[in-house]
Protein backbone atom coordinates (compact mmCIF):
# COMPACT_ATOMS: atom_id res chain seq x y z
CA UNK A 1 0.00 0.00 0.00
CA UNK A 2 1.31 3.46 -0.91
CA UNK A 3 1.68 5.95 1.87
CA UNK A 4 0.27 9.46 1.92
CA UNK A 5 1.33 11.93 4.55
CA UNK A 6 2.13 15.56 5.16
CA UNK A 7 5.72 15.95 6.34
CA UNK A 8 5.83 19.73 6.69
CA UNK A 9 3.16 22.40 7.06
CA UNK A 10 3.96 26.10 6.98
CA UNK A 11 1.45 28.90 7.68
CA UNK A 12 1.91 32.62 7.15
CA UNK A 13 -0.70 35.12 8.40
CA UNK A 14 -3.35 32.42 8.35
CA UNK A 15 -6.22 32.94 10.79
CA UNK A 16 -4.68 33.29 14.30
CA UNK A 17 -1.23 32.11 13.18
CA UNK A 18 1.21 34.82 12.14
CA UNK A 19 3.79 32.13 11.48
CA UNK A 20 3.72 28.42 12.22
CA UNK A 21 5.81 25.50 11.00
CA UNK A 22 5.01 21.86 11.75
CA UNK A 23 7.28 18.98 10.84
CA UNK A 24 6.11 15.42 11.32
CA UNK A 25 6.39 11.86 10.07
CA UNK A 26 3.65 9.59 8.74
CA UNK A 27 2.10 8.94 12.15
CA UNK A 28 -1.20 10.52 13.22
CA UNK A 29 -0.92 14.05 14.61
CA UNK A 30 -2.64 14.82 17.93
CA UNK A 31 -3.15 18.54 18.51
CA UNK A 32 -4.20 19.82 21.93
CA UNK A 33 -4.72 23.19 23.57
CA UNK A 34 -7.35 25.44 25.07
CA UNK A 35 -10.46 26.49 23.20
CA UNK A 36 -9.65 29.38 20.87
CA UNK A 37 -5.92 28.59 20.76
CA UNK A 38 -5.95 27.92 17.00
CA UNK A 39 -6.13 24.12 16.77
CA UNK A 40 -8.89 24.06 14.17
CA UNK A 41 -7.04 26.71 12.18
CA UNK A 42 -4.17 24.25 11.72
CA UNK A 43 -6.32 21.51 10.28
CA UNK A 44 -8.26 24.02 8.20
CA UNK A 45 -4.93 24.91 6.59
CA UNK A 46 -4.37 21.22 5.81
CA UNK A 47 -7.84 21.02 4.24
CA UNK A 48 -6.78 23.70 1.74
CA UNK A 49 -4.34 21.22 0.24
CA UNK A 50 -7.40 19.72 -1.44
CA UNK A 51 -9.92 21.28 -3.87
CA UNK A 52 -12.65 23.54 -2.57
CA UNK A 53 -13.10 26.09 0.19
CA UNK A 54 -11.76 24.00 3.06
CA UNK A 55 -13.46 22.51 6.06
CA UNK A 56 -15.09 25.77 7.16
CA UNK A 57 -16.17 26.74 3.63
CA UNK A 58 -14.71 30.18 4.36
CA UNK A 59 -13.89 32.91 1.86
CA UNK A 60 -10.25 33.71 1.16
CA UNK A 61 -10.73 37.05 2.91
CA UNK A 62 -12.06 35.40 6.07
CA UNK A 63 -8.91 33.31 6.46
CA UNK A 64 -6.46 36.22 6.61
CA UNK A 65 -4.96 37.16 9.97
CA UNK A 66 -6.33 40.31 11.57
CA UNK A 67 -5.66 43.15 11.99
CA UNK A 68 -2.88 43.07 9.39
CA UNK A 69 -5.10 41.64 6.61
CA UNK A 70 -2.05 41.17 4.37
CA UNK A 71 -3.26 37.97 2.82
CA UNK A 72 -2.18 34.48 3.79
CA UNK A 73 -0.18 31.51 2.56
CA UNK A 74 -0.16 27.78 3.33
CA UNK A 75 2.62 25.50 2.15
CA UNK A 76 2.63 21.73 2.52
CA UNK A 77 5.19 19.08 1.67
CA UNK A 78 3.30 15.93 0.74
CA UNK A 79 4.54 12.42 0.17
CA UNK A 80 2.14 10.53 -2.07
CA UNK A 81 2.53 7.34 -4.13
CA UNK A 82 6.29 7.35 -3.63
CA UNK A 83 6.68 10.96 -4.79
CA UNK A 84 7.15 14.23 -2.94
CA UNK A 85 5.23 17.40 -3.79
CA UNK A 86 5.41 20.95 -2.55
CA UNK A 87 1.95 22.47 -2.58
CA UNK A 88 1.46 26.20 -2.07
CA UNK A 89 -1.87 27.95 -1.80
CA UNK A 90 -2.42 31.59 -0.96
CA UNK A 91 -4.59 34.65 -1.24
CA UNK A 92 -3.49 38.25 -1.54
CA UNK A 93 -5.66 41.35 -1.33
CA UNK A 94 -8.72 39.18 -0.65
CA UNK A 95 -8.51 37.61 -4.11
CA UNK A 96 -9.55 34.01 -4.80
CA UNK A 97 -6.94 31.56 -3.62
CA UNK A 98 -4.24 30.42 -6.00
CA UNK A 99 -2.30 27.16 -6.17
CA UNK A 100 1.19 26.06 -7.14
CA UNK A 101 2.47 22.50 -7.23
CA UNK A 102 6.25 22.17 -7.29
CA UNK A 103 6.56 25.83 -8.20
CA UNK A 104 4.18 25.70 -11.16
CA UNK A 105 0.73 27.26 -11.30
CA UNK A 106 -1.97 24.61 -10.96
CA UNK A 107 -5.73 24.31 -10.66
CA UNK A 108 -7.50 23.22 -7.52
CA UNK A 109 -8.63 20.14 -9.42
CA UNK A 110 -4.97 19.11 -9.68
CA UNK A 111 -4.80 19.02 -5.88
CA UNK A 112 -7.32 16.19 -5.87
CA UNK A 113 -5.03 14.12 -8.08
CA UNK A 114 -2.25 14.27 -5.46
CA UNK A 115 -3.97 13.92 -2.11
CA UNK A 116 -7.40 12.87 -0.94
CA UNK A 117 -8.44 14.75 2.20
CA UNK A 118 -11.49 13.90 4.32
CA UNK A 119 -12.74 15.67 7.42
CA UNK A 120 -15.21 15.53 10.25
CA UNK A 121 -15.92 18.70 12.23
CA UNK A 122 -18.43 19.54 15.00
CA UNK A 123 -20.58 21.54 12.57
CA UNK A 124 -21.37 18.24 10.84
CA UNK A 125 -22.84 16.67 13.99
CA UNK A 126 -26.35 17.79 12.95
CA UNK A 127 -25.93 16.44 9.42
CA UNK A 128 -28.79 13.93 9.67
CA UNK A 129 -31.35 16.31 11.18
CA UNK A 130 -30.78 19.49 9.17
CA UNK A 131 -31.29 20.29 5.48
CA UNK A 132 -30.33 18.15 2.50
CA UNK A 133 -27.77 20.73 1.33
CA UNK A 134 -25.27 19.67 4.01
CA UNK A 135 -25.75 15.98 3.21
CA UNK A 136 -25.14 16.63 -0.49
CA UNK A 137 -21.88 18.44 0.34
CA UNK A 138 -20.88 15.54 2.61
CA UNK A 139 -21.54 13.03 -0.17
CA UNK A 140 -19.86 15.22 -2.78
CA UNK A 141 -16.65 15.38 -0.72
CA UNK A 142 -16.67 11.58 -0.67
CA UNK A 143 -17.45 11.36 -4.38
CA UNK A 144 -14.62 13.79 -5.11
CA UNK A 145 -12.20 11.59 -3.16
CA UNK A 146 -12.85 8.83 -5.71
CA UNK A 147 -13.34 11.12 -8.72
CA UNK A 148 -11.29 14.36 -8.48
CA UNK A 149 -13.09 15.76 -11.55
CA UNK A 150 -16.35 15.66 -9.58
CA UNK A 151 -15.69 19.22 -8.40
CA UNK A 152 -15.38 20.41 -11.99
CA UNK A 153 -18.68 18.75 -12.92
CA UNK A 154 -20.37 20.38 -9.94
CA UNK A 155 -19.11 23.85 -10.86
CA UNK A 156 -20.19 23.41 -14.49
CA UNK A 157 -23.66 22.25 -13.46
CA UNK A 158 -24.17 25.07 -10.96
CA UNK A 159 -23.05 27.72 -13.45
CA UNK A 160 -25.48 26.49 -16.13
CA UNK A 161 -28.30 26.16 -13.59
CA UNK A 162 -27.84 29.75 -12.41
CA UNK A 163 -28.24 30.91 -16.01
CA UNK A 164 -31.31 28.71 -16.49
CA UNK A 165 -32.84 30.00 -13.24
CA UNK A 166 -32.32 33.56 -14.46
CA UNK A 167 -34.30 32.77 -17.59
CA UNK A 168 -37.04 31.16 -15.49
CA UNK A 169 -37.31 34.17 -13.17
CA UNK A 170 -37.53 36.46 -16.22
CA UNK A 171 -40.36 34.23 -17.55
CA UNK A 172 -38.55 33.57 -20.83
CA UNK A 173 -40.73 31.20 -22.88
CA UNK A 174 -38.61 30.58 -26.00
CA UNK A 175 -37.21 26.98 -25.75
CA UNK A 176 -34.16 27.92 -27.82
CA UNK A 177 -32.81 29.95 -24.88
CA UNK A 178 -32.92 26.86 -22.67
CA UNK A 179 -31.55 24.19 -24.99
CA UNK A 180 -27.79 24.78 -24.70
CA UNK A 181 -27.97 25.29 -20.94
CA UNK A 182 -29.99 22.12 -20.43
CA UNK A 183 -27.56 20.10 -22.56
CA UNK A 184 -24.70 21.36 -20.38
CA UNK A 185 -26.66 20.59 -17.22
CA UNK A 186 -27.48 17.10 -18.49
CA UNK A 187 -23.83 16.33 -19.27
CA UNK A 188 -22.38 17.61 -16.01
CA UNK A 189 -25.41 16.57 -13.96
CA UNK A 190 -25.18 12.98 -15.16
CA UNK A 191 -21.49 12.91 -14.19
CA UNK A 192 -22.47 14.11 -10.71
CA UNK A 193 -25.17 11.45 -10.39
CA UNK A 194 -22.86 8.65 -11.56
CA UNK A 195 -20.11 9.74 -9.18
CA UNK A 196 -22.49 9.92 -6.23
CA UNK A 197 -23.98 6.52 -7.00
CA UNK A 198 -20.50 5.06 -7.31
CA UNK A 199 -19.46 6.61 -3.98
CA UNK A 200 -22.49 5.15 -2.20
CA UNK A 201 -21.76 1.72 -3.70
CA UNK A 202 -18.10 1.85 -2.61
CA UNK A 203 -18.95 3.06 0.88
CA UNK A 204 -21.51 0.28 1.25
CA UNK A 205 -19.00 -2.37 0.15
CA UNK A 206 -16.31 -0.97 2.45
CA UNK A 207 -18.65 -1.11 5.44
CA UNK A 208 -19.83 -4.64 4.70
CA UNK A 209 -16.27 -5.96 4.38
CA UNK A 210 -14.93 -4.33 7.55
CA UNK A 211 -14.49 -5.49 11.12
CA UNK A 212 -15.13 -2.27 12.99
CA UNK A 213 -16.21 -1.00 16.40
CA UNK A 214 -18.40 1.61 14.76
CA UNK A 215 -21.97 1.05 13.50
CA UNK A 216 -22.77 0.36 9.88
CA UNK A 217 -25.03 2.74 8.00
CA UNK A 218 -27.35 1.56 5.24
CA UNK A 219 -27.09 4.31 2.65
CA UNK A 220 -29.59 5.40 0.01
CA UNK A 221 -29.30 8.14 -2.58
CA UNK A 222 -32.68 9.82 -2.97
CA UNK A 223 -33.27 11.41 -6.38
CA UNK A 224 -36.33 13.54 -7.11
CA UNK A 225 -36.95 12.76 -10.79
CA UNK A 226 -40.22 10.99 -11.60
CA UNK A 227 -38.57 8.45 -13.93
CA UNK A 228 -35.24 6.67 -13.44
CA UNK A 229 -32.28 8.60 -14.87
CA UNK A 230 -29.81 6.33 -16.61
CA UNK A 231 -28.05 8.63 -19.06
CA UNK A 232 -27.70 12.20 -20.29
CA UNK A 233 -30.74 11.95 -22.57
CA UNK A 234 -32.94 10.91 -19.64
CA UNK A 235 -31.78 13.89 -17.60
CA UNK A 236 -32.20 16.27 -20.54
CA UNK A 237 -35.77 15.04 -21.00
CA UNK A 238 -36.40 15.57 -17.28
CA UNK A 239 -35.28 19.21 -17.57
CA UNK A 240 -37.39 19.76 -20.65
CA UNK A 241 -40.42 18.02 -19.15
CA UNK A 242 -40.19 20.11 -15.99
CA UNK A 243 -39.80 23.45 -17.74
CA UNK A 244 -43.44 24.57 -17.36
CA UNK A 245 -43.42 23.71 -13.66
CA UNK A 246 -40.04 25.40 -13.26
CA UNK A 247 -41.37 28.57 -14.90
CA UNK A 248 -44.14 28.74 -12.31
CA UNK A 249 -41.65 28.19 -9.49
CA UNK A 250 -38.96 30.47 -10.92
CA UNK A 251 -36.26 27.85 -10.35
CA UNK A 252 -35.11 24.38 -11.45
CA UNK A 253 -37.02 21.67 -9.57
CA UNK A 254 -35.32 18.51 -10.89
CA UNK A 255 -31.68 17.48 -11.09
CA UNK A 256 -28.85 16.40 -8.80
CA UNK A 257 -29.06 19.66 -6.82
CA UNK A 258 -32.29 18.26 -5.31
CA UNK A 259 -30.90 14.85 -4.33
CA UNK A 260 -30.50 13.73 -0.72
CA UNK A 261 -28.48 11.13 1.18
CA UNK A 262 -30.40 8.88 3.55
CA UNK A 263 -28.82 6.70 6.22
CA UNK A 264 -30.21 4.03 8.52
CA UNK A 265 -28.47 2.62 11.61
CA UNK A 266 -28.31 -0.90 10.18
CA UNK A 267 -28.33 -3.06 13.33
CA UNK A 268 -31.23 -1.19 14.89
CA UNK A 269 -33.02 -0.41 11.60
CA UNK A 270 -33.50 3.16 12.81
CA UNK A 271 -33.16 6.20 10.50
CA UNK A 272 -30.06 8.22 11.35
CA UNK A 273 -32.20 11.31 11.96
CA UNK A 274 -33.99 9.46 14.80
CA UNK A 275 -30.82 8.15 16.47
CA UNK A 276 -29.26 9.63 19.58
CA UNK A 277 -26.60 12.31 19.25
CA UNK A 278 -23.90 9.77 20.12
CA UNK A 279 -25.19 7.28 17.57
CA UNK A 280 -25.31 9.94 14.86
CA UNK A 281 -21.69 10.86 15.60
CA UNK A 282 -20.65 7.20 15.52
CA UNK A 283 -22.34 6.79 12.12
CA UNK A 284 -20.41 9.76 10.73
CA UNK A 285 -17.12 8.35 12.01
CA UNK A 286 -18.03 4.99 10.51
CA UNK A 287 -18.60 6.57 7.09
CA UNK A 288 -15.30 8.48 7.20
CA UNK A 289 -13.45 5.27 8.06
CA UNK A 290 -15.34 3.42 5.31
CA UNK A 291 -14.35 6.12 2.84
CA UNK A 292 -10.71 5.64 3.84
CA UNK A 293 -10.93 1.87 3.41
CA UNK A 294 -12.62 2.26 0.03
CA UNK A 295 -9.88 4.65 -1.14
CA UNK A 296 -7.19 2.17 -0.16
CA UNK A 297 -8.97 -0.43 -2.32
CA UNK A 298 -9.54 2.07 -5.13
CA UNK A 299 -6.30 4.06 -5.38
CA UNK A 300 -3.94 2.11 -3.13
CA UNK A 301 -3.47 4.79 -0.47
CA UNK A 302 -5.46 6.12 2.49
CA UNK A 303 -6.54 9.76 2.60
CA UNK A 304 -5.44 12.42 5.03
CA UNK A 305 -8.06 12.53 7.80
CA UNK A 306 -8.92 15.74 9.64
CA UNK A 307 -10.93 15.05 12.80
CA UNK A 308 -11.78 18.16 14.78
CA UNK A 309 -12.68 17.59 18.46
CA UNK A 310 -13.65 14.03 17.62
CA UNK A 311 -12.27 12.50 20.83
CA UNK A 312 -14.43 14.66 23.10
CA UNK A 313 -17.59 12.91 21.86
CA UNK A 314 -16.38 9.36 22.46
CA UNK A 315 -15.91 7.32 25.61
CA UNK A 316 -12.47 5.85 26.35
CA UNK A 317 -13.26 2.53 24.67
CA UNK A 318 -14.50 4.12 21.47
CA UNK A 319 -11.52 6.51 21.40
CA UNK A 320 -9.12 3.58 21.63
CA UNK A 321 -11.04 1.74 18.89
CA UNK A 322 -10.88 4.81 16.64
CA UNK A 323 -7.14 5.19 17.10
CA UNK A 324 -6.60 1.48 16.44
CA UNK A 325 -8.57 1.69 13.19
CA UNK A 326 -6.72 4.81 12.03
CA UNK A 327 -3.31 3.27 12.62
CA UNK A 328 -4.41 -0.01 11.01
CA UNK A 329 -5.42 1.94 7.91
CA UNK A 330 -2.01 3.61 7.80
CA UNK A 331 -3.73 6.99 7.61
CA UNK A 332 -2.19 10.21 8.85
CA UNK A 333 -5.04 11.67 10.87
CA UNK A 334 -4.80 15.22 12.20
CA UNK A 335 -6.93 15.30 15.35
CA UNK A 336 -7.71 18.09 17.80
CA UNK A 337 -8.72 18.05 21.46
CA UNK A 338 -8.59 20.34 24.46
CA UNK A 339 -6.63 17.96 26.71
CA UNK A 340 -3.68 15.65 26.00
CA UNK A 341 -5.26 12.79 27.97
CA UNK A 342 -7.87 12.43 25.19
CA UNK A 343 -5.09 10.87 23.11
CA UNK A 344 -3.65 8.58 25.80
CA UNK A 345 -4.60 5.43 23.88
CA UNK A 346 -2.42 6.52 20.96
CA UNK A 347 0.76 6.32 23.01
CA UNK A 348 3.88 6.39 20.84
CA UNK A 349 1.85 5.98 17.65
CA UNK A 350 1.38 9.74 17.19
CA UNK A 351 3.14 13.08 16.94
CA UNK A 352 1.86 15.53 19.56
CA UNK A 353 1.48 19.27 19.07
CA UNK A 354 0.54 21.80 21.73
CA UNK A 355 -1.11 25.02 20.55
CA UNK A 356 -1.01 28.06 22.82
CA UNK A 357 -2.28 31.39 21.45
CA UNK A 358 -0.65 31.38 17.99
CA UNK A 359 2.32 29.24 19.05
CA UNK A 360 2.63 25.65 17.86
CA UNK A 361 5.24 23.35 19.40
CA UNK A 362 5.91 19.64 19.49
CA UNK A 363 5.09 18.12 22.85
CA UNK A 364 6.02 14.99 24.76
CA UNK A 365 3.01 13.19 26.19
Amino acid sequence: MSELHLSRLSLSHFRSHKRAVVECDARPVAIFGANGAGKTNLIEAVSLLSPGRGLRRASAEAMTRRPEALGWKVTGELSASGQSYEVETWSKDHAARQVKIDGKAATQIALGQIARVLWLIPAMDRLWIEGADGRRRFLDRMAMSFHPTHAEATLSYEKAMRERNRLLKDMVQDPHWYRALEVQMADSGMAIMRNRRDAVMKLTAAQEAAQTSFPTATLSLLEVEDAPIGNEDDLLQAFQGSRAQDLRAGRTLVGPHRSDLDAVYAVKDVPARDCSTGEQKALLISLILANARALIADVGAPPLLLLDEVAAHLDAGRRAALYDEITALGAQAWMTGTEPHLFDALGERATYLEVDADTVREASV
